[in-house]
């Protein structure tokens, strides 16, 4: 596997070394080795999956606070979606910053969100299936999101959403307090 630096502190782009034939190719996914070795999280709890039906889908942008605080690594499985992470880690020098990039089912790429970051997708076609691999277990009383048009972070996505969910459309406007940004202290 290849890690590439993003413009956002700690975020990778994984990019999967391809070894083919005629037969097809054969990559690896995943390797505790060289995830430990590129300094992120090597032991994942949960494989999560999602479909999204219509282009245009929009999840996101979610995160959770200390105790749970995740990390994820996101990969497209099929169709093409646009990932992008919102850095809300005080202690960051991008702060308040995202970066998007598209991931789909040609390139493979993978996006690693690191913990203290809120992260979303606006799918690019129909059918588009994604899964994610999460360092940590899921607390309802830890989540909180990001509204996807937030004044405050100005994420361009490359189209406007079709479907967004009611609760994803009504996260409130960007409050540090109530965002957590004091508790996600220390989590770069």
């Amino acid at each position: 596997m290849k890690f590439h630096t993003t413009p956002i502190a700690g975020v990778r782009l994984i990019e999967l070394e391809k070894r083919g034939d005629d037969r097809g190719f054969f990559a690896r996914f995943f390797c505790e080795r060289e995830f430990a070795e590129a300094g992120l999280p090597s032991r994942f709890l949960q494989i999560n999956n999602s479909l999204s039906v219509s282009a245009g889908t929009l999840r996101g942008l979610h995160y959770q606070l200390p105790p749970d605080a995740e990390s994820k690594v996101v990969r497209c499985l099929k169709g093409g979606l646009y990932d992008v992470v919102l850095d809300l880690r005080p202690d960051s020098p991008t702060f308040g910053k995202w970066f998007g990039a598209e991931l789909n089912e040609d390139n493979r790429l993978m996006m690693f969100v690191p913990k203290g970051c809120a992260h979303g997708f606006i799918t690019l076609q129909d059918n588009t299936e994604a899964l994610y691999l999460v360092d940590a277990y899921y607390g309802p009383n830890s989540e909180r999101g990001v509204r996807y048009d937030d004044p405050s972070f100005a994420v361009e996505w490359p189209i406007t959403p079709s479907e967004v969910s009611e609760k994803d459309r009504n996260w409130p406007d960007f409050d540090p307090a109530w965002h957590g940004v004091d508790t996600m202290r220390g989590l770069l």
